[in-house]
């Protein structure tokens, strides 16, 4: 997979202010944003880059105003580190192409894994399965 370098202003032109904020300054958008995503079949890509990160079917309610999923499309799609602010040790999810910040992964998910990539919906796109 080709990594995707740009500025801050390339990424400024092209992602809108939330996205730009949420994807490479590391924000959180307020849950509840949302609320209307997808429930066709089909995939999540990374608003950044295209890079396909997740499938609806492994998609589920988690009652935390997020899109959360309990697995990426593959292991490579997505990267993990520490993140230690707020006061709080959480492992985040950045996009492994462009390593736009998506969201979090927490222990409390459904199985088969029992994780919960709780993800900043503004931070990727939707493409619907063609028929």
């Amino acid at each position: 997979m080709d990594k995707v370098n740009k500025t801050d202003a390339e990424w400024k032109e092209e992602l809108s202010p939330e996205a730009f904020k949420v994807l490479r300054k590391h924000s959180t958008e307020r849950a509840g944003t949302h609320d209307d995503f997808p429930k066709d079949a089909g995939t999540f890509l990374c608003k950044g880059c295209g890079n396909p990160l997740f499938t609806q079917d492994t998609k589920f309610e988690s009652g935390t105003g997020w899109p959360s999923f309990y697995a990426p499309i593959d292991d490579d799609a997505v990267g993990e580190q520490t993140d230690r602010s707020l006061f709080m040790r959480r492992t985040e999810v950045h996009c492994a192409r462009c390593d736009g910040h998506l969201g979090h992964v927490f222990p409390d998910g459904p199985a088969p894994t029992g994780l919960r990539y709780c993800m900043n919906g503004v931070a990727m796109t939707f493409a619907p399965d063609e028929d």
